[in-house]
Formats: C-alpha cells, sequence, structure tokens
C-alpha cells in the first residue's frame, strides 16, 4: 500500500468534500492541491438521496486511487463524513468508515444529530466516539438549526461526557443566531474543526431556505455578511479550517476550479 506523503502544516486547510461533492475523492484531491488547499474533507458515507458519497472500502480500486492522489500531491485528508446518528443507529456497521478514515490519515469522524431523543443521542455519540477514538479519530458533532441539536450550546450539552467534540459551521453558527461575542473561550475549546463559508443574512429563514442555502448556496468566505473575522477571533489557532462552500450556480457555470479557487481566496483574505 502506498503511504501518504503529507506536508506539514500548522493550520490546515481543507477542502470539504460538499465543496464538489460529484468529483470521487481523487478529483476532489488534484482540485484542493490545483487550488492551494492543505487537504480535504472526504464524504465516505451518502448524505441524501441526490448527493453521492464514496465508501472507499468497498472499492479497493478507487481506494488505491485515491491514496496514489494523496501521495502525488501531498495532500491530507483531514476529516471523513458523515455519520447520521439516528434511532436505529448502527455502530458496528460503522467499523469499516472508522478503519478506512485512520488508513487515509484522517484526525475527525463526523456526525449529525438525527435523533429527536437526546439521551439516546447523546449514549450514542458516546458509543461512536469511543470506537472512532480507537481508529485514532476524534468524533466531531455537527449542529444544524433544522434539528434537535440547532445551536452550539445544544451541541456542548449533547457532547458532555461523552468524548467528542463540536463542528462549529459558521453558516449554522449564523442561521441558529448565534453571535460571535458569545463564544467563550471555554466552549470554543470544544471546537474539533471549522466549516467556513459566507452567505447573505436575512433572518428569520424557513426550513427549506435553511437547507437550499446549506447544500446548493453558500458564498465564498468573505462574499456575504456572516461575521467570519469575529468568529474567527474567537476560535482558538490550531483548530482546523474545512472551507465547505457548495455553490451549484458558479458550479455549472464556470465549473469546480473556479469554486475551489473563490473559496480558497476569501478564506486567504482573511489571513487563513
Amino acid at each position: 500500500m502506498t503511504r501518504p506523503v503529507t506536508r506539514p502544516v500548522t493550520r490546515p486547510v481543507t477542502l470539504a468534500h460538499l465543496t464538489a461533492v460529484d468529483l470521487p475523492p481523487p478529483a476532489l484531491i488534484r482540485l484542493a492541491a490545483e487550488t492551494g488547499h492543505d487537504g480535504v474533507g472526504l464524504r465516505l458515507i451518502k448524505v441524501t438521496p441526490t448527493t453521492p458519497g464514496y465508501p472507499l472500502w468497498r472499492d479497493k480500486a478507487l481506494l488505491a486511487k485515491t491514496e496514489a492522489a494523496l501521495a502525488e500531491t501531498g495532500m491530507i485528508v483531514g476529516d471523513v463524513e458523515f455519520v447520521r446518528i439516528t434511532p436505529d443507529f448502527d455502530l458496528p456497521a460503522l467499523t469499516p468508515f472508522f478503519e478506512t478514515g485512520a488508513r487515509l490519515g484522517a484526525k475527525t469522524a463526523i456526525a449529525a444529530p438525527y435523533d429527536p431523543d437526546l439521551s439516546r443521542l447523546q449514549d450514542n455519540l458516546g458509543r461512536m466516539a469511543e470506537a472512532s477514538a480507537a481508529h485514532g479519530l476524534t468524533t466531531a458533532l455537527e449542529f444544524f438549526p433544522w434539528t434537535e441539536v440547532a445551536t452550539f450550546e445544544d451541541a456542548l450539552r449533547v457532547i458532555a461526557g461523552t468524548g467528542a467534540k463540536v463542528l462549529f459551521d459558521a453558516l449554522h453558527f449564523d442561521r441558529s443566531g448565534g453571535r460571535a461575542e458569545e463564544i467563550r473561550a471555554e466552549d470554543a475549546a470544544q471546537i474539533a474543526l471549522f466549516h467556513l463559508c459566507d452567505a447573505p443574512r436575512h433572518p428569520p429563514y424557513s426550513t427549506e431556505q435553511l437547507l437550499f442555502t446549506a447544500r446548493e448556496a453558500r458564498l465564498a468566505p468573505g462574499a456575504g455578511e456572516i461575521d467570519l473575522a469575529g468568529i474567527l477571533g474567537r476560535i482558538p489557532a490550531e483548530v482546523p479550517v474545512g472551507i465547505e462552500t457548495p455553490m451549484d450556480a458558479v458550479l455549472a457555470a464556470e465549473g469546480p476550479h473556479a469554486v475551489a479557487r473563490k473559496a480558497r481566496e476569501g478564506a486567504r483574505a482573511l489571513g487563513l
């Protein structure tokens, strides 16, 4: 097996797979390298009926091509995503996901809160955190304003005592009513990964608007109205950044290189 050759970075800035989710991992890795990123986040598990996932453990040829692309470019895999924690959560089924993430050198496994029973959700999150840790992965719970875990504060309550941390997404924080000045240092210490993007602000938002913007119509950092500089000023400097900017209109008109380039340029303007 060819091991990835990675570049030393102090605060990696990776390209989240949702930004160009139709690209299989090798193509995404090369896109990230060509547009100035340090690596990628990989969507190994299918999330919606209309977007792909790439379960590399089932496709050995694609896994080999992914490892070759990492070795050739020096890119890292920052995270693998994402696990929907639902009422019928099946932890043993995730073993290949954890094994593949570890094999690729990922540091974080992303989880999503899709169980309205928060006690059961917390229990299963703890089980996932323990299992992922056995493979060298930190489980990070992402909060979404359309779920029962709608805010950063909600996520902090759910992760308490589980061994998991939080995935802090700028869009979801803004859409859930969060303000940068409310982020306390002790809470920011629980952030494992920061997803960076921008968007216009026009509260209130319907669920349909929340989903559409999150999945299809974000903006490059600096192109919208979210207080990104204020948020970044409250997040520890060592927290990795994943740029997640699905911009379907730009993608259709200009292609994935334009999307990834605009996203990286916007992040660079913020000092990243």
